[in-house]
């Protein structure tokens, strides 16, 4: 081989390392963006479901959605008047698989195979006061089980909730919470790529619509299975709007109040949140979970 060829060939490798590498990181900015960043929804005028718990999905970004926290709002939404219909019958066995993703990650093992369906309620305990959500097992018994397992292992204690956007920074009214390594700064770009060592399929995807109060497990945008530990609790019915994609949970039936005035102390807005290129629009009042208790 000549001097020029080889050259050449060096050329080739090299641009084709580029290539990889840069592939590389537009997948976790795209993990980034669906999990932490990018839920940005178009916001369509007329029927909100009124009877709701939660569901989720992305984008149509920066667009401004008619919804604004109250200062008198209630603590808790309306639960469903509707129950869904239970995703599973008879006896359930979990699947649950290693995260083979280069994502920052905190394992600390992998949940049973067989939920309890007798569990009823979750609550995050913060900084601010108790969050308290109604689970349903029926209808999705292993994201139940998977947050009961991370609960028990203390696996959310002292995390931090990492995105808060409103109306006004990116079309919707959401917090989210779960990354065990996230910083909330607004600043460190690997916001929002956190999980727990593990993934799972999805559960009563389209169940209910996203409105107030609904709480649901978060995944990237057109992934399928990759459940982990970050969910998303809804602040706004305009919520409802989200394609279906994720995972219901749960539903809160008190501390959305806590949720509001944090929200009106702001929050710090994430320019690379808003695009969906990486990390998270964080609120300036932090929210730490100090211990989640699920039973």
């Amino acid at each position: 081989m000549s001097g020029e060829d080889r050259q050449s060939q060096l050329a080739r490798e090299h641009k084709e390392r580029q290539a990889q590498r840069a592939a590389a990181q537009s997948a976790k900015a795209r993990r980034n963006t669906f999990i932490g960043a990018g839920v940005a929804v178009a916001v369509v005028a007329g029927g909100i479901f009124a009877a709701t718990t939660l569901v989720n999905r992305d984008p149509a970004k920066n667009v401004a959605a008619e919804s604004t926290p109250s200062a008198s709002a209630s603590p808790s939404a309306a639960l469903p008047t509707a129950k869904p219909t239970p995703t599973h019958t008879g006896p359930v066995t979990c699947t649950y698989k290693r995260d083979t993703s280069d994502v920052p990650q905190k394992f600390v093992g992998m949940p049973g195979k067989r939920p309890n369906l007798k569990l009823k309620t979750m609550t995050v305990v913060t900084n601010h006061g108790n969050i308290v959500i109604d689970l349903d097992p029926a209808l999705t018994p292993c994201s139940v089980n998977s947050m009961a397992f991370l609960a028990k292992k203390h696996f959310y204690d002292n995390t931090k909730c990492h995105r808060l956007v409103t109306p006004e920074t990116s079309g919707l009214f959401l917090l989210q919470c779960g990354d065990p390594k996230a910083k909330a700064d607004g600043k460190n770009p690997t916001d929002g790529q956190g999980t727990a060592g593990y993934v799972f399929p999805d559960e009563a995807v389209g169940a209910v619509p996203y409105t107030k109060g609904v709480v649901f497990l978060t995944q990237p945008q057109d992934a399928a299975g990759q459940n982990s530990s970050q969910f998303a609790i809804s602040m706004s019915d305009e919520n409802a709007q989200i394609e279906p994609q994720y995972s219901v949970l749960g539903m809160v039936s008190s501390g959305l109040d806590i949720i509001e005035r944090v929200a009106k102390d702001g929050v710090i807005v994430n320019d690379q949140d808003i695009t969906g290129d990486g990390g998270s629009t964080a609120p300036k009042n932090p929210v730490i979970i100090k211990q989640v208790i699920v039973k």
